[in-house]
């Protein structure tokens, strides 16, 4: 009897600290190396979309020329969207100590992205934020550089989580798009809830930072419950998409994570 108590105990003790582990801190400490590039124009934005399906707010701010495409191992089929990096690279004749803050928005899945390498694309005005003043000309045209990098938290002042409707939508096929989600800034999954129903319907994971549910006829309004891939928080909307919702339109809550 004593030894199957202890046993209880280890095994508690065993997937206490399983499920603890899958939580994971975005507000890393630890630098680690990486390469990075840049894309676009000298100043510019960088991507016009990409892989996440941000569309035109990587054009926009708080997105504007704080965005970048990263390789497939921090991309993570689409998971990977959405969350939060400070980059700062090494050479001091160029750079300075200042690093960019960039937000994932795309994907580089080949060049210097492929074969398991962790790369960094970013916009131009990112890159060139990295370097001495007056030397961003010169960081540019180094090409492919060395940074450091590490994963920090995802801050939008002054805005709240949307919930874009992707192109598409039906009653029977329903796809959403985070925008704006402070914190991890990226999901690890999404559910739904019909009007007058106390019952959470799952959605999948599509592509990028799109999820979606095929069941119907689905009945608005719509409360939508995120829970970080990360950390695991949760966050419940209550009714952030109206009863005569409509495709392309987006619809912002009253909450964020921070």
């Amino acid at each position: 009897m004593v030894f199957s108590s202890h046993l209880l105990i280890l095994l508690f003790s065993f997937f206490f600290t399983m499920q603890c582990s899958k939580a994971v801190s975005v507000d890393d400490r630890n630098w680690h190396p990486a390469t990075a590039t840049w894309y676009g124009s000298a100043n510019g934005d960088g991507s016009t979309g990409g892989a996440c399906g941000y569309g035109t707010l990587v054009d926009v701010r708080p997105l504007r020329a704080h965005v970048g495409a990263v390789s497939p191992v921090l991309f993570r089929d689409g998971e990977g969207c959405g969350a939060c990096y400070k980059v700062r690279c090494l050479d001091p004749s160029l750079c300075s100590r200042r690093p960019a803050t960039v937000i994932v928005t795309d994907e580089c899945p080949g060049g210097y992205c492929a074969f398991g390498r962790t790369h960094f694309d970013l916009s131009g005005a990112a890159f060139s934020h990295m370097a001495v003043a007056g030397d961003a000309a010169n960081l540019r045209n180094r090409g492919e550089i060395s940074v450091m990098y590490r994963r920090t938290v995802c801050k939008y002042r002054g805005k709240n989580i949307a919930f874009h409707v992707n192109e598409g939508s039906t009653n029977f096929w329903l796809s959403l798009l985070v925008e704006f989600e402070d914190g991890d800034g990226d999901i690890g999954s999404m559910h739904i809830k019909q009007a007058g129903s106390t019952q959470w319907l799952q959605m999948n994971h599509v592509w990028g930072a799109s999820w979606c549910i095929v069941q119907g006829p689905l009945h608005g309004p719509f409360s939508v419950k995120l829970t970080t891939l990360s950390t695991k928080k949760t966050l419940s909307a209550r009714d952030v998409i109206p009863k005569n919702w409509s495709p392309k339109a987006t619809y912002t809550s009253r909450l964020n994570f921070i």
